[in-house]
């Protein structure tokens, strides 16, 4: 059986775990080792027996424990060939951790692991579609300012996918950000909307996605209930009913519900 689990979501920090015939997976550590290691151990997880961490891009919220967390036990770490100089400037990377350059393609552990190209003011961002055993795959799709021509190719097909539904528009308009940081956070640079996300989730029904997980939700220009409403309403265009034809979950800030089997 395979089981993925946000651990922490959001611009306060971001871990996805992705568990498969005993192998454990992160998906960035943009929380402190010590907070990631009780999260970790809080749903039955030795941090001891992660396997490998995969980096999406060098912004803080998705990058602060991983040379920590690598460092103390051992893990390696992937993540775009152009963050590695970013990270170690900064810290957030050093020699005592064995780290390589993502490839689009590999796999380890027998599960099969893509990368694919996504639009964010970093220096180099990337998604991950993991091909799990038994034939199951999972996909994480966040810090987007779209859905670009490379995650188009890989998404579709996959089990469940992590998506981004970062904003409501009207809120970010609207709200108290000063006019460069919501320009920012509109363009084409910065994160996916919920009408967006919605949009994509369309497509992504039609290929065969049944379970979603909203993520990188904003606390100051998103509700929860909104990015669901929102999801709801976009699959019901195309006819679909929620819990029968697929499920939708909302991450929390932090993991308040365990995990989700596949």
């Amino acid at each position: 059986m395979s089981k993925v689990c946000q651990l922490f979501s959001g611009s306060s920090g971001n871990s996805i775990l992705i568990s498969s015939k005993g192998h454990h997976f992160l998906v960035d550590i943009g929380v402190s080792a010590k907070k990631c290691e009780k999260a970790l151990m809080d749903i039955g997880v030795d941090p001891a027996s992660i396997s490998a961490i995969f980096v999406t891009h060098e912004h803080i919220d998705h990058s602060k424990g991983v040379r920590v967390f690598a460092s103390r036990y051992k893990v390696p770490v992937f993540l775009p060939e152009r963050c590695i100089d970013s990270m170690l400037e900064s810290g957030l990377l050093s020699d005592k951790v064995h780290f390589e350059r993502i490839n689009h393609h590999m796999e380890l552990c027998g599960i099969e692991t893509l990368a694919f190209k996504q639009s964010h003011d970093s220096c180099d961002c990337v998604g991950y579609r993991f091909n799990l055993h038994g034939g199951r795959s999972v996909s994480v799709c966040t810090d987007t300012g779209y859905i670009t021509d490379n995650a188009k190719e890989v998404l579709p097909g996959s089990d469940l996918i992590f998506i981004e539904s970062n904003h409501e528009v009207s809120m970010v308009e609207t709200g108290p950000y000063p006019y460069s940081l919501k320009k920012r956070i509109l363009g084409e640079f910065g994160h996916l909307s919920n009408f967006a996300c919605g949009e994509y989730m369309k497509s992504l029904a039609k290929d065969g996605t049944t379970r979603f997980v909203l993520s990188h939700l904003s606390r100051e220009n998103n509700m929860p209930h909104i990015a669901r409403q929102s999801a709801v309403a976009s699959l019901a265009e195309i006819g679909l009913k929620e819990e029968s034809d697929y499920r939708l979950y909302v991450s929390s800030p932090e993991n308040n519900g365990g995990g989700i089997a596949l």
